[in-house]
Protein backbone atom coordinates (compact mmCIF):
# COMPACT_ATOMS: atom_id res chain seq x y z
CA UNK A 1 0.00 0.00 0.00
CA UNK A 2 2.85 2.25 0.90
CA UNK A 3 4.31 1.65 -2.51
CA UNK A 4 1.00 2.75 -4.69
CA UNK A 5 0.30 6.17 -2.08
CA UNK A 6 4.62 6.93 -3.05
CA UNK A 7 3.82 6.20 -6.77
CA UNK A 8 0.70 8.51 -6.95
CA UNK A 9 1.60 11.29 -4.56
CA UNK A 10 5.05 11.44 -6.69
CA UNK A 11 3.11 11.64 -9.91
CA UNK A 12 0.71 14.16 -8.69
CA UNK A 13 3.43 16.59 -7.75
CA UNK A 14 4.55 16.66 -11.02
CA UNK A 15 1.23 16.98 -13.11
CA UNK A 16 2.64 18.83 -16.09
CA UNK A 17 5.26 16.18 -16.23
CA UNK A 18 3.14 13.48 -15.67
CA UNK A 19 0.53 14.35 -18.31
CA UNK A 20 3.00 15.12 -21.10
CA UNK A 21 4.40 11.08 -20.47
CA UNK A 22 1.35 10.07 -20.84
CA UNK A 23 -0.31 12.06 -23.87
CA UNK A 24 2.93 10.79 -25.68
CA UNK A 25 2.41 6.76 -24.67
CA UNK A 26 -1.62 8.03 -25.30
CA UNK A 27 -0.85 9.33 -28.90
CA UNK A 28 1.80 6.54 -29.70
CA UNK A 29 -0.76 3.91 -29.00
CA UNK A 30 -3.83 5.31 -31.12
CA UNK A 31 -1.49 6.04 -33.98
CA UNK A 32 -0.01 1.87 -34.15
CA UNK A 33 -4.21 0.78 -33.32
CA UNK A 34 -5.17 3.15 -36.51
CA UNK A 35 -2.31 2.09 -38.48
CA UNK A 36 -2.48 -1.38 -37.49
CA UNK A 37 -6.63 -1.94 -37.91
CA UNK A 38 -7.05 0.75 -41.16
CA UNK A 39 -4.03 -1.84 -43.44
CA UNK A 40 -5.70 -5.18 -41.44
CA UNK A 41 -9.00 -3.79 -42.98
CA UNK A 42 -7.59 -3.39 -46.29
CA UNK A 43 -6.10 -6.73 -46.83
CA UNK A 44 -9.58 -8.12 -45.29
CA UNK A 45 -11.24 -6.16 -47.80
CA UNK A 46 -8.72 -7.18 -50.53
CA UNK A 47 -9.25 -10.98 -49.19
CA UNK A 48 -12.72 -10.00 -49.85
CA UNK A 49 -12.48 -9.59 -53.12
CA UNK A 50 -10.50 -13.22 -53.71
CA UNK A 51 -12.80 -15.21 -51.56
CA UNK A 52 -16.15 -13.96 -52.84
CA UNK A 53 -18.14 -17.26 -52.85
CA UNK A 54 -15.50 -19.44 -53.37
CA UNK A 55 -12.48 -21.29 -51.17
CA UNK A 56 -9.80 -21.45 -53.40
CA UNK A 57 -8.05 -19.00 -55.43
CA UNK A 58 -5.77 -20.22 -58.44
CA UNK A 59 -3.16 -17.80 -59.93
CA UNK A 60 0.69 -17.62 -61.61
CA UNK A 61 3.30 -19.01 -59.70
CA UNK A 62 6.22 -17.24 -58.30
CA UNK A 63 4.02 -13.66 -59.15
CA UNK A 64 5.22 -10.08 -57.19
CA UNK A 65 1.68 -9.11 -57.85
CA UNK A 66 -1.84 -10.60 -58.95
CA UNK A 67 -2.02 -8.00 -61.70
CA UNK A 68 0.64 -9.87 -63.29
CA UNK A 69 -0.60 -12.96 -62.89
CA UNK A 70 -1.64 -14.79 -66.16
CA UNK A 71 -4.18 -17.75 -66.47
CA UNK A 72 -5.13 -19.20 -69.68
CA UNK A 73 -8.78 -19.83 -70.39
CA UNK A 74 -7.74 -23.56 -71.46
CA UNK A 75 -6.81 -24.10 -67.81
CA UNK A 76 -10.23 -22.49 -66.70
CA UNK A 77 -12.48 -24.53 -68.67
CA UNK A 78 -10.31 -27.54 -68.05
CA UNK A 79 -10.37 -27.20 -64.13
CA UNK A 80 -14.47 -26.02 -64.06
CA UNK A 81 -15.25 -29.01 -65.81
CA UNK A 82 -13.54 -31.44 -62.47
CA UNK A 83 -16.12 -32.96 -60.84
CA UNK A 84 -15.05 -31.39 -57.57
CA UNK A 85 -15.87 -27.89 -58.86
CA UNK A 86 -19.25 -26.11 -58.07
CA UNK A 87 -18.18 -23.41 -60.42
CA UNK A 88 -14.85 -21.55 -61.29
CA UNK A 89 -15.02 -17.89 -61.84
CA UNK A 90 -12.17 -16.14 -63.96
CA UNK A 91 -11.57 -12.54 -62.77
CA UNK A 92 -8.95 -10.44 -64.64
CA UNK A 93 -7.65 -7.31 -62.46
CA UNK A 94 -6.66 -3.93 -63.90
CA UNK A 95 -6.14 -0.49 -63.25
CA UNK A 96 -8.12 1.74 -65.48
CA UNK A 97 -8.55 5.74 -65.47
CA UNK A 98 -10.45 9.02 -65.95
CA UNK A 99 -10.21 12.75 -65.75
CA UNK A 100 -9.04 13.64 -61.85
CA UNK A 101 -9.31 9.96 -60.72
CA UNK A 102 -5.94 8.18 -62.14
CA UNK A 103 -6.37 4.48 -60.54
CA UNK A 104 -9.58 2.68 -60.75
CA UNK A 105 -9.79 -0.76 -60.02
CA UNK A 106 -11.41 -2.86 -62.93
CA UNK A 107 -13.02 -6.17 -62.38
CA UNK A 108 -13.47 -8.08 -65.83
CA UNK A 109 -15.88 -10.86 -64.77
CA UNK A 110 -18.10 -13.03 -66.66
CA UNK A 111 -22.29 -12.58 -65.82
CA UNK A 112 -22.61 -15.47 -63.53
CA UNK A 113 -19.71 -14.13 -60.99
CA UNK A 114 -20.77 -13.72 -57.85
CA UNK A 115 -19.92 -9.82 -57.33
CA UNK A 116 -22.38 -9.37 -59.71
CA UNK A 117 -24.90 -12.16 -58.56
CA UNK A 118 -24.48 -10.88 -54.94
CA UNK A 119 -23.98 -7.08 -55.18
CA UNK A 120 -27.24 -4.65 -54.72
CA UNK A 121 -28.13 -3.32 -58.24
CA UNK A 122 -29.54 0.38 -57.52
CA UNK A 123 -30.10 0.62 -61.47
CA UNK A 124 -30.36 -2.01 -64.00
CA UNK A 125 -30.63 -5.44 -64.86
CA UNK A 126 -28.02 -8.30 -64.24
CA UNK A 127 -29.20 -9.62 -66.96
CA UNK A 128 -28.13 -7.35 -69.39
CA UNK A 129 -24.37 -7.75 -68.50
CA UNK A 130 -21.63 -8.79 -71.15
CA UNK A 131 -24.39 -8.34 -74.23
CA UNK A 132 -21.97 -5.80 -75.31
CA UNK A 133 -18.59 -4.86 -75.76
CA UNK A 134 -18.71 -1.66 -74.21
CA UNK A 135 -20.82 -1.90 -71.32
CA UNK A 136 -19.47 -1.26 -68.41
CA UNK A 137 -21.15 -1.61 -64.22
CA UNK A 138 -20.26 0.74 -61.77
CA UNK A 139 -19.68 0.51 -58.16
CA UNK A 140 -21.85 3.71 -56.27
CA UNK A 141 -18.52 4.79 -55.33
CA UNK A 142 -17.32 4.52 -58.69
CA UNK A 143 -20.41 6.21 -60.36
CA UNK A 144 -20.68 8.90 -57.47
CA UNK A 145 -17.19 10.30 -58.18
CA UNK A 146 -17.63 9.61 -61.70
CA UNK A 147 -20.26 11.78 -62.06
CA UNK A 148 -22.31 8.90 -64.20
CA UNK A 149 -25.61 7.59 -64.04
CA UNK A 150 -27.67 4.64 -66.32
CA UNK A 151 -26.89 4.78 -70.04
CA UNK A 152 -24.58 7.11 -69.66
CA UNK A 153 -21.07 7.22 -71.92
CA UNK A 154 -17.92 7.49 -69.41
CA UNK A 155 -14.55 7.77 -70.90
CA UNK A 156 -12.31 5.28 -69.11
CA UNK A 157 -8.57 4.94 -69.96
CA UNK A 158 -8.75 5.34 -73.74
CA UNK A 159 -12.48 4.16 -74.47
CA UNK A 160 -15.61 5.21 -73.66
CA UNK A 161 -18.33 2.93 -72.25
CA UNK A 162 -21.77 3.03 -71.47
CA UNK A 163 -23.29 2.23 -68.60
CA UNK A 164 -25.77 -0.36 -67.99
CA UNK A 165 -25.92 -0.29 -63.88
CA UNK A 166 -24.75 0.82 -60.65
CA UNK A 167 -24.46 -1.60 -57.96
CA UNK A 168 -23.69 -1.23 -54.24
CA UNK A 169 -21.14 -3.90 -52.34
CA UNK A 170 -19.92 -3.87 -48.67
CA UNK A 171 -16.13 -3.68 -49.67
CA UNK A 172 -14.57 -0.65 -50.56
CA UNK A 173 -12.43 -1.24 -53.24
CA UNK A 174 -15.27 -3.18 -55.19
CA UNK A 175 -17.68 0.06 -54.74
CA UNK A 176 -15.34 1.99 -56.36
CA UNK A 177 -14.61 -0.23 -59.11
CA UNK A 178 -16.04 -0.46 -63.03
CA UNK A 179 -16.92 -4.19 -64.00
CA UNK A 180 -16.15 -5.34 -67.39
CA UNK A 181 -17.40 -7.95 -69.37
CA UNK A 182 -14.32 -10.22 -69.04
CA UNK A 183 -13.81 -10.52 -73.09
CA UNK A 184 -14.09 -6.55 -72.97
CA UNK A 185 -11.56 -6.39 -70.07
CA UNK A 186 -8.97 -8.79 -72.28
CA UNK A 187 -8.95 -6.69 -74.86
CA UNK A 188 -8.87 -3.63 -73.02
CA UNK A 189 -5.75 -4.63 -71.01
CA UNK A 190 -4.46 -6.53 -73.68
CA UNK A 191 -4.50 -9.89 -72.18
CA UNK A 192 -6.23 -11.91 -74.50
CA UNK A 193 -6.91 -15.36 -73.49
CA UNK A 194 -6.16 -15.03 -69.86
CA UNK A 195 -7.75 -13.76 -66.41
CA UNK A 196 -5.32 -12.42 -63.03
CA UNK A 197 -6.55 -15.60 -60.91
CA UNK A 198 -9.49 -17.68 -60.78
CA UNK A 199 -11.99 -18.44 -57.63
CA UNK A 200 -12.64 -21.84 -56.92
CA UNK A 201 -16.21 -22.96 -55.29
CA UNK A 202 -15.66 -26.73 -54.60
CA UNK A 203 -19.03 -28.93 -53.84
CA UNK A 204 -17.08 -30.79 -51.22
CA UNK A 205 -14.80 -28.39 -49.13
CA UNK A 206 -12.85 -31.88 -47.95
CA UNK A 207 -11.88 -31.88 -51.71
CA UNK A 208 -9.46 -28.79 -51.20
CA UNK A 209 -6.29 -30.52 -50.85
CA UNK A 210 -6.89 -32.92 -53.96
CA UNK A 211 -7.82 -30.12 -55.79
CA UNK A 212 -4.78 -28.23 -55.44
CA UNK A 213 -2.72 -31.26 -55.68
CA UNK A 214 -4.68 -31.96 -58.95
CA UNK A 215 -3.58 -28.15 -60.06
CA UNK A 216 -0.35 -28.60 -59.07
CA UNK A 217 0.39 -32.12 -61.39
CA UNK A 218 -1.88 -30.72 -64.43
CA UNK A 219 -0.41 -27.20 -64.42
CA UNK A 220 3.24 -26.44 -63.93
CA UNK A 221 2.75 -22.84 -64.17
CA UNK A 222 -0.27 -22.40 -61.76
CA UNK A 223 -0.94 -22.55 -57.85
CA UNK A 224 -4.19 -22.97 -55.88
CA UNK A 225 -4.45 -22.11 -52.15
CA UNK A 226 -7.18 -21.45 -50.00
CA UNK A 227 -8.17 -18.41 -48.79
CA UNK A 228 -6.36 -18.30 -45.81
CA UNK A 229 -3.67 -19.92 -46.87
CA UNK A 230 -3.34 -16.95 -49.58
CA UNK A 231 -3.96 -14.56 -46.93
CA UNK A 232 -1.05 -15.83 -44.91
CA UNK A 233 1.63 -15.87 -47.79
CA UNK A 234 0.79 -13.47 -50.04
CA UNK A 235 4.02 -10.80 -50.39
CA UNK A 236 1.93 -7.61 -50.59
CA UNK A 237 -0.20 -8.72 -47.14
CA UNK A 238 3.09 -9.21 -45.28
CA UNK A 239 4.44 -5.60 -46.26
CA UNK A 240 1.67 -4.47 -45.31
CA UNK A 241 1.07 -6.30 -42.00
CA UNK A 242 5.14 -5.65 -41.70
CA UNK A 243 5.28 -2.00 -42.48
CA UNK A 244 1.83 -1.11 -39.90
CA UNK A 245 3.61 -2.90 -37.01
CA UNK A 246 6.85 -1.25 -37.91
CA UNK A 247 5.25 2.10 -37.69
CA UNK A 248 3.37 1.85 -34.78
CA UNK A 249 6.33 0.62 -32.87
CA UNK A 250 8.60 3.33 -33.87
CA UNK A 251 5.40 5.24 -32.44
CA UNK A 252 5.81 3.51 -29.54
CA UNK A 253 9.62 4.16 -29.07
CA UNK A 254 9.15 7.82 -29.51
CA UNK A 255 6.72 7.26 -26.46
CA UNK A 256 8.94 4.94 -24.91
CA UNK A 257 11.48 8.06 -24.36
CA UNK A 258 8.93 10.40 -23.36
CA UNK A 259 8.52 8.18 -20.35
CA UNK A 260 12.76 7.61 -20.29
CA UNK A 261 13.04 11.29 -19.65
CA UNK A 262 10.17 11.40 -17.28
CA UNK A 263 11.58 9.01 -14.68
CA UNK A 264 15.28 10.44 -15.08
CA UNK A 265 13.83 13.72 -14.32
CA UNK A 266 11.70 12.36 -11.52
CA UNK A 267 14.62 10.24 -9.72
CA UNK A 268 17.52 13.19 -10.14
CA UNK A 269 15.11 15.99 -8.62
CA UNK A 270 14.34 13.12 -5.62
CA UNK A 271 18.15 12.17 -4.81
CA UNK A 272 17.87 13.38 -1.12
CA UNK A 273 14.37 12.02 -1.29
CA UNK A 274 15.06 8.87 -2.63
CA UNK A 275 17.88 8.71 0.40
CA UNK A 276 15.57 9.78 3.09
CA UNK A 277 13.92 6.30 2.05
CA UNK A 278 16.73 4.50 2.20
CA UNK A 279 17.99 5.67 5.85
CA UNK A 280 14.35 4.22 6.95
CA UNK A 281 14.64 0.99 5.48
CA UNK A 282 14.16 0.86 2.00
CA UNK A 283 15.73 -1.55 0.04
CA UNK A 284 17.52 -1.42 -3.33
CA UNK A 285 14.80 -3.28 -4.84
CA UNK A 286 12.04 -1.52 -3.72
CA UNK A 287 13.72 2.08 -4.67
CA UNK A 288 13.49 0.16 -8.24
CA UNK A 289 9.90 -1.37 -7.34
CA UNK A 290 8.81 2.37 -6.87
CA UNK A 291 10.51 3.60 -10.10
CA UNK A 292 9.04 1.01 -12.32
CA UNK A 293 5.50 1.48 -10.91
CA UNK A 294 5.39 4.93 -11.70
CA UNK A 295 6.92 4.35 -14.95
CA UNK A 296 4.02 1.64 -15.65
CA UNK A 297 0.99 3.77 -14.17
CA UNK A 298 2.10 6.13 -16.89
CA UNK A 299 2.26 3.69 -19.21
CA UNK A 300 -1.39 1.93 -18.78
CA UNK A 301 -3.48 4.97 -18.06
CA UNK A 302 -1.81 5.91 -21.69
CA UNK A 303 -2.21 2.88 -23.04
CA UNK A 304 -5.95 3.22 -22.11
CA UNK A 305 -6.60 6.85 -23.27
CA UNK A 306 -4.47 5.43 -26.38
CA UNK A 307 -7.32 2.86 -27.37
CA UNK A 308 -10.07 4.93 -26.60
CA UNK A 309 -8.86 7.78 -28.77
CA UNK A 310 -7.85 5.35 -31.76
CA UNK A 311 -11.18 3.99 -31.74
CA UNK A 312 -13.02 6.97 -31.48
CA UNK A 313 -10.64 8.32 -34.53
CA UNK A 314 -11.07 5.26 -36.80
CA UNK A 315 -15.16 5.62 -36.39
CA UNK A 316 -14.71 9.15 -37.15
CA UNK A 317 -13.01 8.20 -40.10
CA UNK A 318 -16.07 5.35 -41.19
CA UNK A 319 -18.59 8.44 -41.12
CA UNK A 320 -16.07 10.51 -43.28
CA UNK A 321 -18.28 9.49 -46.85
CA UNK A 322 -15.37 9.80 -49.24
CA UNK A 323 -13.83 6.89 -47.14
CA UNK A 324 -17.19 4.50 -47.36
CA UNK A 325 -16.60 0.93 -47.25
CA UNK A 326 -12.92 1.60 -47.42
CA UNK A 327 -12.16 1.75 -43.56
CA UNK A 328 -12.59 -1.69 -41.55
CA UNK A 329 -13.11 0.05 -37.84
CA UNK A 330 -13.60 -3.76 -36.57
CA UNK A 331 -10.57 -4.07 -33.61
CA UNK A 332 -9.46 -7.43 -32.96
CA UNK A 333 -8.80 -8.24 -29.38
CA UNK A 334 -5.41 -10.10 -30.39
CA UNK A 335 -4.93 -6.26 -31.89
CA UNK A 336 -5.55 -4.34 -28.43
CA UNK A 337 -4.13 -7.05 -25.98
CA UNK A 338 -0.71 -6.26 -27.92
CA UNK A 339 -0.95 -3.03 -28.41
CA UNK A 340 -1.28 -2.66 -24.54
CA UNK A 341 1.86 -5.39 -23.98
CA UNK A 342 4.00 -3.47 -25.73
CA UNK A 343 2.88 0.29 -24.36
CA UNK A 344 3.58 -1.21 -20.68
CA UNK A 345 6.70 -2.93 -22.08
CA UNK A 346 7.80 0.20 -23.74
CA UNK A 347 6.96 1.88 -20.26
CA UNK A 348 9.15 -0.58 -18.22
CA UNK A 349 12.17 -0.55 -20.44
CA UNK A 350 11.99 3.27 -20.13
CA UNK A 351 12.25 2.99 -16.68
CA UNK A 352 15.38 0.37 -16.36
CA UNK A 353 17.95 3.37 -16.52
CA UNK A 354 16.31 5.97 -13.90
CA UNK A 355 15.66 2.76 -11.73
CA UNK A 356 19.14 1.49 -11.75
CA UNK A 357 20.54 4.83 -11.05
CA UNK A 358 18.26 5.02 -8.03
CA UNK A 359 19.18 1.90 -6.83
CA UNK A 360 22.83 3.35 -6.88
CA UNK A 361 22.18 6.34 -4.91
CA UNK A 362 24.11 6.42 -1.45
CA UNK A 363 22.23 7.78 1.58
CA UNK A 364 25.21 9.25 3.23
CA UNK A 365 26.50 11.41 0.44
CA UNK A 366 22.79 11.73 -1.42
CA UNK A 367 21.31 14.01 1.72
CA UNK A 368 24.67 16.26 0.93
CA UNK A 369 23.27 16.66 -2.70
CA UNK A 370 22.41 20.48 -3.26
Amino acid sequence: MIFLKLIVTNLRRHRIRSFISVAGIAFSVAAMLTVVTILQGAIGMFSGILSSNSEIIVFERNVSDLFFSNVPAAAVEEIAGWPMVDHADPVLFGIVSSADHPIITCFGVTAADARIRKATWLVGDRLTFAQHADDVVLGERAAEFLGARLDDHVPIGHGVFHVIGILRTANGFEDGGVFMPLASAQSFFHKEGTSSVITIKLRNKDDAVPFKNMVKAKFANLIGLEDAEFARSYSQFRILKATAWAVGGCGLLLGGLGVANTMIMSVFTRIREIAILRVNGFSHLQIAAMIFGESAVVSLLGAVLGLVTGTCFLFALKLVPALHGYVDVTIQPVVMLIVILLALLTGVAGALYPAAYAMRIRAVEALRFE
